[in-house]
Order: structure tokens, then sequence, then C-alpha cells
């Protein structure tokens, strides 16, 4: 569509991958988009040194830098003939309404209806225009594409015969989290599809003989918990919710669920960094994907959620994938996965563990069941400063990156975790539930210490001996791949958690 304006950096992508295109979008057909607005340049030099002390603190300081930039976009949304829904000036977020025939013109693109297995997506191709007066005051217009964003990174048992697995507060005693109390923590945990039921969560922690969590549901962009949905998550949710409750008894649970859609995924996210409700201490990911599918302006939105929780004292999880070093692309080369990857979350992948009574005789690379854990090098992200010791190999373009992952903890299918869902006992793994227990783990730590531990990559990876260093298997699939080996490596980064040490290293006395 003809639009003279400049052109939105970071906005140009292909049209959806793998599905054909059914026609073009009703010119009436409501849509509803978030547009983000880029941090004011210079604003970090007058916020004080460390997290804020509140996300109140947070949304006043916003309220004041971004106050022009609302203005701008509110005469930018009355000349096309958008409505302004919501506003929100802590997430630096305008949520703007009209028909696609008003977006395609407001923002120079055309859209499209893609097939796709189950329904119907809405898509673009190129580049987004704005006009030169809020150009440079907008991050990322999200939402004219609704193609699904990420996956589930759960890997159900698939031998004949399973194993008997383990529960989840089985697995918080290998690793030496027992009597754990983190009352007074919330974990938020990112869902974008299925649901959970009372009935599930009843008998799941019944059967860990721990008292019901106070779980919550937040609706985010119009999704609900809705189990049977017929996304095939439900399993996801329960996996998050049980191991969450499981390894932090006491902690409320707040389940944030949103559209699997770029645009929820980020709405998602900033909504947990800034709920000030249910105020997560720690937030729990397990959806992704590689990083060569996101657009630029969808990793710079979700980037700057995530630095804002780094301010606020949050610490991000998220898995590392379940297919192993070229996270399921075919163009023979090494990928990792995305959110994952952003050097503000702690990236978790995946062991497989053989216990006798309370202690693990041996941990070993998640590599089974037509999987295994994801990991490698970032050709997004340079190498950050907290890794600069680590050893982290060349990415496959050549140059330095973010390595992945940081941490790992038991994700094996054939070592996996026993998880109500839909009232039937199943087991099931992958790094979807590692992200979970790591953010048991850190709430735990955090109701232990009294003051929440945020990015903590940096004590981390100044605390190596806090760790079960793994140094058998490996991630490749074919040639392509990292063997683990002593110290950080690309298939479980610094090991899994050993708790005394991991709290010695962690909580001040």
């Amino acid at each position: 569509m003809a639009n003279h304006n400049p052109e939105l950096p970071g906005s140009r992508h292909p049209a959806p991958v793998g599905m054909h295109a059914i026609g073009r979008v009703p010119e009436d057909e409501p849509i509803t988009i978030s547009l983000y607005l880029k941090p004011r340049a210079g604003a970090d030099a007058v916020r004080p040194p460390g997290p804020f002390g509140s996300r109140a603190d947070l949304r006043q300081l916003r309220e004041t830098e971004h106050a022009d930039d609302f203005v701008a976009v509110a005469a930018f949304a009355r000349d096309a003939g958008l409505r302004i829904d919501e506003q929100d000036a802590a997430r630096r977020l305008v949520t703007l309404t009209g028909t696609a025939g008003t977006m395609e013109k407001a923002f120079g693109t055309e859209l499209h209806h893609y097939q796709l297995a189950g329904g119907v997506c809405r898509g673009r191709e190129g580049a987004l225009h704005l006009p030169a007066s809020i150009l440079d005051r907008v991050e990322a217009v999200l939402g004219l594409d609704t193609s699904p964003a990420a996956t589930p990174k759960i890997v159900p048992h698939r031998g004949a015969s399973a194993p008997q697995g383990f529960l989840p507060t089985d697995v918080a005693r290998l690793y030496g989290f027992t009597g754990v109390d983190a009352s007074g923590q919330c974990i938020g945990i990112i869902e974008l599809g299925g649901g959970y039921t009372a009935a599930d969560n009843e008998a799941a922690f019944g059967t860990m003989k721990l008292a019901l969590p106070d779980v919550v549901a937040v609706s985010i962009d119009g999704a609900e918990n809705t189990p049977g949905d017929g996304s095939g998550a439900d399993g996801e949710v329960a996996l998050d919710i049980q191991v969450a409750g499981g390894v932090a008894p006491g902690a409320r649970i707040a389940v944030y669920f949103a559209p699997n859609t770029s645009q929820g995924f980020v709405d998602a996210i900033s909504q947990a960094v800034h709920d000030d409700e249910n105020k997560p201490s720690v937030i729990s990911i397990s959806w992704g994907s590689p990083e060569d599918g996101w657009s630029q302006q969808s990793i710079t939105a979700m980037g700057n959620a995530f630095k804002d929780a780094a301010d606020l004292g949050i610490t991000v999880c998220a898995a590392s994938g379940d297919a192993l070093a070229t996270d399921g692309e075919t163009d023979g080369k090494a990928h990792v996965d995305y959110p994952a990857s952003d050097p503000a979350v702690l990236g978790c992948g995946g062991t497989r563990i053989t216990a006798s009574a309370d202690t693990i005789s041996e941990e070993v690379v998640w590599k089974s069941n037509g999987g295994g854990t994801g990991g490698g090098v970032s050709v997004l992200f340079p190498l950050p400063d907290y890794q600069k010791d680590a050893g982290v190999p060349a990415s496959s373009s050549g140059s330095g990156g973010r390595g992945i992952p940081d941490v790992s903890g038991d994700a094996d299918p054939d070592s996996g975790y026993r998880i109500v869902t839909g009232g039937q006992t199943g087991l099931v793994g992958g790094t979807s539930a590692v992200a979970p227990l790591w953010a048991a783990i850190v709430a735990g730590l955090n109701a232990r210490g009294g003051t929440p531990l945020g990015d903590i990559h940096a004590s981390l990876y100044g605390a190596p001996s806090a760790f079960r260093d793994i140094i058998q298997g490996d991630n490749k699939s074919g040639a392509i791949g990292y063997t683990a080996s002593q110290g950080w490596d690309a298939c479980t980064g610094l090991g899994s958690p050993d708790g005394e040490k991991l709290r010695a290293a962690l909580v001040a006395s």
C-alpha cells in the first residue's frame, strides 16, 4: 500500500513461513495493536542506582519522561482514525484499535489472511511506515501479524513403558532444596495457550503432600485460562504450575495467559514485569523459538521489558529449547532459542538424572525421546561481561556471542516429572521443566534472604562451585552441536544446582 512516510526500523520481516495466503484481510476487520515507545535517551542518568524501590516509582518516572511522546502518538492516532484503548506509562505502551483498512493506511502495509493448521492467521510482508512526528518515538508496532510466535518446550515420554520418574518435590530434594518456605513470594508464569483446572492442582499437590498454592489467572489481550482449547498446551501449563509450586511451597503463582503471537508474548511479559497487584519477584517462560524467526522490533520490545525486570529486581528464567543445537532448524547451522538467549534472561538447559534414595548417582546431558537440550551461541547478542571468562566458543557466524544456557536441571523424559493433566498422571520432560524449577529455586532464595536477587548472572558465574558440573554427553544433531566439558559448556551451562552451596553463595547470612 502506498505510504510515503519513512520506514520504522526493525519492523521489516517476511510473510509467515510455511503457510499460503488465502486473501486480503477485509477492510472492516477490527484490529487492536500494541505500540511500544522507545526508552528516552539519557533517562538512565536520572534514575537512582540499583533496582527501583517499587513499580510505582518507575511508573511515576515514566509518566514524566514520556508525556510528550503520548501527546504525539495521540495526535497520530486522531489523524489516522485510530482509537486509543489504553495508555500505560510504566510499560511505555499505547493500545490502538481500528479497522484493517485504517491500519493498512496508517502503517503503510498490506494485510493478508494465511492458512495454518487449525485455523487462519493474519500476516504481512515488508516494513511498516510512520510519520516523522513519531518515528523516533516508537520502538515497535505489534499485532498486525498474528502468526504463531513460539512453541512450548515440553516433551512427553515416548517409550513403550515409562519409568517411574519423579515428583517435583523429589527433584527439589535431590538438588538439596528441602524445607523451603517461599511465602510472600510470587512466581509469574507466561503461557501462550492451554489452561489448568482446580481438580488437577488439587490432585497434584495432594500427591506431593503440599498445601494447595494460591494460583491466579491473568488475562492478556483477551486470552484466558482455557483448558482443552485445542492448542495442546494444557500439559505445559500443568508442568509449570506443579513444578513451580512443588519446589517453592508457599509461593503465590500468577499465570499470564496470552495469545501465541509476538504481540501476546511481549504484552504478557511486560504486564508480568509491571504487575503491581501480584508483584512477581521471578518470571518463568517455557515458550520460545529460534532467534532467526523474530522481527527485530519484537526482540527490542521484549528485551526492554527484560531490562525493566532487572531494574525492578525481578529474575527471568527461560527454557533453552528441546531440539538440540539446531533448535529444530534444517539449514545445517547451529541455532539458539529466544527469549532464553537474551542476556538479561537466565537460560535453562536440560540434564538426565539417575538417583538412588535421596542421592543423584549420575547426571548427564539430556538427549533422548527424539530431542535434547538446546544450547549454543547467539548470533544476535554479543558476549556479556558475566561470560567473558566462561570460554564461550564463536557463534556460527564466526563472531563472539552470548552463550546458552546459563544453568541446567532435570529435563529428560526418562527421568521426567509425574504431572497431572486432565485428571491423568503422565511422565513429561523438556527444558520447560527447568525454567519453573529455577524460578522456584530463586523464589525460595528470595524468601530466605529477604531481598530479591534480580538479575543473578554475575553472582552465578562468580560462584561456579555452587553447581554440579555436568561433563558427560552432548547436544549434537548429526555433526552440529556441542559436547559437555568441565566448567561452562553450551549443553548445560554452569551445571545443575547444589542447594547448600547455592544458598551460601547467593543468600547473605
